[in-house]
């Protein structure tokens, strides 16, 4: 067979010989030279880090190694479960943005005494709005969080306490058996783990003896809520407490509480040191209303908000059934509205968000009810989400302060009843149907979600390698998606609250369109 211009069909030539397409006859690289080349490129290839100051600008931590014997670690052996071990050298970075102006959003410019690059002194620092609560600003570096291939105490001779304070939170329980079991890890003893009742009392209560803590006892409290041990707020005697440390012989003092509690550790750290009693006092920060300073989230705070996020779904039912629905949900964050910013955000279902951070009106034509009216005559209902410690000027006016309670935060007035009361009164929503939701106890008191449960469980092991390498007077947190050492004046100077002009606060407003009947925001 031969093609029309007299040369041989192709089925005639052997397939050796046929010529190709020019595309098919360009030579094609090898694979595995492909791969090669890649490999060698990324072998050569050096990543420079973006200088952000001198690793030595660290933000320090107390220690009693000098009044301690270095040794070897337990995990050694086995490189900490192949796991390797952190060095006292390894920095976390504190601060993850570097903003190109205060105009930047979630910017602010600080002027005040702190650190430059270069850890020389500087009167004007552009942070995180969210940073403007702390007092001084941060040096570049943290301590990194983990076990150290040196220890400081010997686990057979140690005596480690545990102590909850203040209100109930998720993950308690999950907190105290994690630090139960990496103590046994370390191998401390049966019998020298000591759980101290209901908060800092339990020291010198005669009603209130300390019970031991075994895998055995702990095995399983993380699928109740609430804590074994029992909590309570405020009334804590600094010196019985530093007393029966010495007395006990307690050489780790672990303290699970909020600003209240790592106070209180501060405190007993302080009068530890003025008496030479030598007892490791490390903080694990515990708040629902995520409030404390620098730290990511609290643990328990995922749990809440997604507790918080159904009691917003069932608002939405109720209002969206109903003739005129209004659905009125009242959520925790005394002076941070945190839950129920996100709360909001995840619920997809509230059309207005009120925070103690952001002040409003609520009459008025830029008013909250002007606009709430405006969202009813639209959709036929309404959703209202209001964190407890919002608008507290405007709840019986002229009634005055109503003092604090023993943990020295104030007591707040009602704003859920008050904002029910007012819609009542006003003409549009007379012959609304509101139903007014307030779950905070039901959320407080539940177990934790499985990203809160793993989330204690390295707190709680973060906290005992604190310990055993003669850190004190710390607490232990994830900053910037890493477990720091922070000491506790740092976090305790002020409560962590939503940036207003942040981006998490601009997107929630983004998201449901929620305008400015704010008197403090253009």
């Amino acid at each position: 067979m031969q093609c029309l211009n007299g040369l041989p069909h192709a089925s005639q030539v052997p397939r050796t010989q046929r010529a190709l397409p020019a595309a098919a006859s360009r030579p094609r690289p090898s694979r595995h030279i492909c791969r090669n080349d890649t490999k060698a490129s990324i072998e050569n290839l050096t990543i420079h880090p973006a200088p952000i100051g001198n690793p030595e600008d660290v933000l320090e931590v107390p220690t009693l190694r000098a009044k301690l014997t270095p040794r070897q670690s337990p995990f050694y052996e086995h490189d900490n479960f192949g796991g390797g071990f952190v060095s006292d050298h390894d920095r976390v970075a504190l601060n993850s943005m570097r903003f190109a102006s205060p105009n930047s959003a979630g910017a602010s410019m600080r002027v005040a005494p702190g650190y430059s690059g270069n850890g020389q002194p500087t009167t004007g620092v552009v942070q995180e709005g969210a940073l403007d609560q702390l007092q001084t600003t941060l040096p570049p570096w943290g301590i990194r969080a983990g076990a150290r291939e040196k220890i400081y105490f010997d686990p057979q001779q140690v005596t480690a306490a545990i102590v909850t304070c203040g209100g109930l939170c998720p993950g308690l329980n999950d907190v105290t058996a994690g630090i139960v079991n990496k103590l046994a890890d370390y191998g401390v003893p049966e019998g020298r783990i000591l759980g101290i009742k209901y908060g800092f009392r339990g020291f010198y209560n005669p009603d209130s003896k300390p019970v031991p803590l075994t895998r055995k006892s702990v095995d399983g409290i993380q699928l109740q809520g609430g804590t074994i041990l029992g909590t309570s707020r405020g009334g804590a005697n600094l010196r019985e407490i530093v007393k029966r440390i010495d007395m006990w012989g307690i050489d780790m003092l672990f303290v699970v509480g909020g600003n209240g509690g790592n106070a209180g550790a501060n405190a007993i750290q302080a009068m530890c040191q003025e008496h030479e009693v030598n007892c490791c006092v490390v903080g694990v920060p515990k708040s629902i209303d995520n409030d404390i300073l620098l730290i990511d989230k609290c643990f328990g705070f995922d749990t809440a908000v997604e507790e918080a996020q159904r009691a917003l779904l069932a608002a939405k039912v109720e209002a969206s059934s109903a003739r005129k629905g209004i659905g009125l949900v009242k959520l925790m964050g005394r002076q941070s509205g945190f839950i129920a910013m996100q709360a909001s955000m995840a619920s997809g279902v509230v059309d207005a968000c009120l925070i103690p951070e952001v002040s409003f009106s609520l009459h008025g034509k830029n008013g909250l009810f002007s606009y709430l009216e405006h969202v009813m005559r639209q959709k036929g209902h309404c959703v209202l989400c209001v964190a407890e410690g919002a608008g507290q000027n405007l709840v019986e006016e002229g009634q005055g302060s109503l003092g604090t309670d023993a943990s020295g935060n104030p007591i707040l007035k009602d704003i859920g009843t008050h904002i029910k009361t007012e819609i009542k009164k006003h003409p549009y929503f007379q012959d609304a149907d509101l139903k007014y939701i307030d779950p905070t106890y039901m959320i407080r008191a539940i177990t934790t979600t499985s990203t809160d449960r793993i989330y204690c469980k390295i707190l709680a092991h973060n906290a005992v390698h604190a310990a055993f390498a003669g850190y004190t007077g710390l607490t232990v947190g994830l900053v910037n998606t890493h477990y720091v050492y922070l000491p506790i004046p740092v976090v305790i100077q002020a409560a962590r609250r939503v940036d207003p002009r942040g981006k998490a606060w601009n997107r929630l407003r983004a998201s449901i369109g929620q305008p400015n009947f704010m008197t403090d925001l253009s």
